[in-house]
């Protein structure tokens, strides 16, 4: 049974929506439940995607919190 955990930051895709919706989910939970049908064979009722948002604040890159690496790369930092 395979177990797959999905982690994304908490931005949302779309001007004022700041998480990712039900709907893209729901295409997440399809899309790598058929890559692992597709490449394994396991059927998807066996399938588990744990779907885990994480706050902005909460991540970093480039030794900085991640607001702060965008700053700087986009010449504001």
């Amino acid at each position: 049974m395979p177990m797959v955990t999905v982690q994304v930051t908490r931005e949302g895709t779309k001007p004022g929506v700041d998480h990712v919706t039900a709907e893209e989910k729901a295409a997440i939970y399809k899309g790598i439940s058929q890559v692992l049908f597709d490449v394994l064979g396991k059927p998807p009722e066996w399938t588990w995607v744990v779907f885990e948002e994480v706050e902005l604040e909460n991540w970093g890159w480039g030794g900085m919190p991640v607001a702060d690496y965008r700053k700087h790369v986009a010449g504001k930092g």
